[in-house]
């Protein structure tokens, strides 16, 4: 989830959140915490320069929609400006480019990060969110001064934690939409914050929440990182993505053009089997379901694209086999058979056209059959 860039830093009332590369489902994860961050800092307006994105997708859309609806509550405002190519025509297609003001670009007087006007983003935790008390920290530094063991800290212990868990939770809801439970979620944060109950060292001198949120918001990282994706893929796949993801960008800037597979496989000295195969692993963090409309006015979904295993194909042997079998049969026995299974006859029909009674050509019948069945015995 690292290899899309974010820099961020306030010209006067506005916040700036300046994105570079592609902001797709698992880079929507970081947006939303650098979007609520700037949130808990304080932030009233805030202005996303997209100018530098490739593409995005619809979670980055829901993200941009859901801090924005937030920020207006408040009276605040949220846009999202600058965006091109691929980036603007996803925002077209959801209807929300003029909402969000992409067609404008970032205005001139908030684009320079180290024009005189501009400062450091202030980071958040201290805000009316980010605290959650000097009352937490003074009970969590009588838990640790109290024996181990003792009915004292084990007390102390559950009482910190089920105060803070109203915060974790609050952390954990910004995880919500990404294809993971609410539940899971929550059960993650809440497990994060006995871990760092029970490290966390006061005698460091750090507010407790401060020691928390990153601890907490690292689990719920991890855990999509571990078990967010749809089909289970090798660390070292997730982590090779990445690197090529980097090597895409920094190849196209060098050569100009798209670079091929053997150009990234040079430039991270590995194989080239191994970049295709974290390429299309890349995909199976989210799977497509078997319902999806694919168009058309039958109501097609992709259930009814998928092949499947044909019938007759099991008889392809068989008939195979009996070729040379048919062929070493004499002439009249080759006529009845294809009378009686191809030109669906009767034995009484048969005998009439060959000038022989019906008795004649059911013993002929049986005969050739049971001589073709042998023969695919011995055969098999």
């Amino acid at each position: 989830m690292d290899e899309t860039g974010f820099h961020i830093w306030r010209i006067g009332d506005v916040d700036v959140v300046r994105v570079e590369g592609v902001l797709d489902f698992s880079a929507s994860v970081r947006l939303r915490l650098t979007l609520f961050g700037r949130l808990d800092a304080g932030a009233r307006h805030i202005e996303v320069d997209l100018s530098r994105v490739r593409l995005l997708d619809a979670s980055a859309v829901n993200v941009l929609l859901k801090v924005r609806e937030r920020l207006v509550e408040d009276d605040g405002s949220l846009a999202a400006r600058g965006a091109t190519g691929l980036a603007l025509e996803v925002l077209e297609i959801a209807g929300v480019a003029k909402q969000l003001g992409a067609h404008e670009p970032l205005a001139e007087r908030l684009s320079d990060p180290t024009a005189d006007t501009a400062t450091p983003a202030a980071a958040p935790g201290r805000g009316a969110q980010g605290r959650w008390g000097d009352e937490i920290n003074e009970m969590i530094g009588q838990m640790c001064r109290a024996p181990a063991g003792s009915p004292a800290r084990a007390a102390l212990r559950d009482r910190v934690i089920t105060l803070c868990l109203p915060f974790v939770e609050r952390l954990a809801r910004r995880f919500g939409g990404l294809g993971e439970a609410s539940a899971d979620l929550g059960q993650v944060a809440a497990l994060s914050l006995v871990k760092a109950v029970d490290r966390f060292d006061p005698e460091l001198a750090v507010d407790f929440a401060a020691y928390a949120t990153p601890t907490v918001v690292g689990e719920l990282k991890r855990h999509f990182r571990d078990r967010g994706w749809a089909v289970r893929v090798p660390r070292r796949l997730q982590e090779l993505r990445i690197d090529i993801n980097r090597a895409r960008d920094d190849l196209t800037h060098d050569l100009n053009r798209s670079p091929t597979v053997t150009d990234i496989a040079r430039r991270l000295d590995v194989d080239e089997e191994q970049v295709i195969e974290a390429m299309t692993a890349a995909g199976a963090y989210r799977t497509t379901s078997l319902f999806t409309p694919v168009g058309g006015e039958d109501g097609s979904t992709l259930m009814d694209l998928l092949g499947e295993e044909d019938a007759s194909i099991a008889a392809v042997d068989a008939h195979e086999s009996l070729k040379p079998l048919l062929a070493t049969l004499p002439a009249r026995e080759k006529d009845i058979l294809a009378m009686r299974f191809f030109g669906n006859l009767t034995q009484a029909q048969i005998a009439e056209r060959l000038g022989i009674s019906q008795m004649h050509v059911s013993r002929l019948l049986a005969r050739t059959l049971a001589q073709l069945r042998r023969g695919m015995e011995a055969d098999a």
